[in-house]
C-alpha cells in the first residue's frame, strides 16, 4: 500500500500538542514527531492507545534463560567434581551407592545473578532490535531545524488523505506544511 508523508513544522509547544490531538482524534496513528527537547505534553499525547512494549519478552526469556544455565551449571559442576555443597554430596560416593537430596539454597544465589545479567543483555539486545537500531541515516523528513527550535510531525497516510492532512496541520498552527 502506497504511502504519502506530509510534515508540519510548528513553533511552538501547544501548537504541536494540539496538532497531534486532532490528527489522533481523526484516525491517523503513523506519525513521527521531531523535538528539540523531550516534551512530556507530547509524550502523553503519543503513549495513548500504544501497545506494550515487546521488550519484557526478550526480558523474560533473558531471566528464565540465566536461571536454568545456572542451575544447570552448578548442579553439574557438583556432579562431575563431587563437591558437598551446603553440607551434602549430590552424588552419593562411590562406596555409598544411590543418589541423595541436592541442596539447593547455594544455588539460589548464582541463579538469581545469572537471571539479572542474561535479563539485562536480553533488554538491551531487545531495544537494538525492536527499535531497529543502530540507525545510520536521518529519516526523510528530519531536518536540522527541529534540534534547535522547531518541532515536526511527520503524518504517514493514504496518497487521497494527503490534502486533508495538509489542511489539517495548516488549521492546527503549522508555519510550513510540505509534502515529503
Amino acid at each position: 500500500m502506497a504511502t504519502e508523508t506530509v510534515l508540519g513544522v510548528f513553533a511552538h509547544v501547544d501548537t504541536t500538542v494540539h496538532a497531534l490531538e486532532q490528527l489522533r482524534a481523526r484516525g491517523y496513528h503513523d506519525l513521527t514527531v521531531y523535538t528539540p527537547l523531550p516534551v512530556h505534553e507530547i509524550e502523553e499525547v503519543l503513549e495513548r492507545d500504544r501497545p506494550v512494549s515487546r521488550v519484557r519478552l526478550f526480558t523474560l526469556i533473558g531471566g528464565l534463560a540465566g536461571i536454568t544455565s545456572a542451575f544447570i551449571l552448578t548442579i553439574w559442576s557438583s556432579m562431575i567434581w563431587g563437591q558437598v555443597t551446603g553440607g551434602k554430596y549430590l552424588l552419593q560416593p562411590p562406596t555409598g551407592g544411590g543418589i541423595q537430596g541436592a541442596s539447593l539454597p547455594p544455588f539460589f544465589i548464582i541463579a538469581f545473578e545469572l537471571m539479572v545479567l542474561f535479563a539485562g543483555f536480553a533488554t538491551v539486545i531487545g531495544m537494538a532490535v525492536l527499535g531497529r537500531l543502530p540507525k545510520l541515516r536521518p529519516s526523510s523528513g528530519y531536518e536540522a531545524r527541529f534540534t534547535n527550535d522547531r518541532f515536526g510531525v511527520a503524518v504517514h497516510c493514504a496518497p487521497e488523505r494527503a490534502a486533508a492532512v495538509h489542511e489539517l496541520l495548516r488549521s492546527s498552527g503549522a508555519e510550513e506544511v510540505k509534502p515529503r
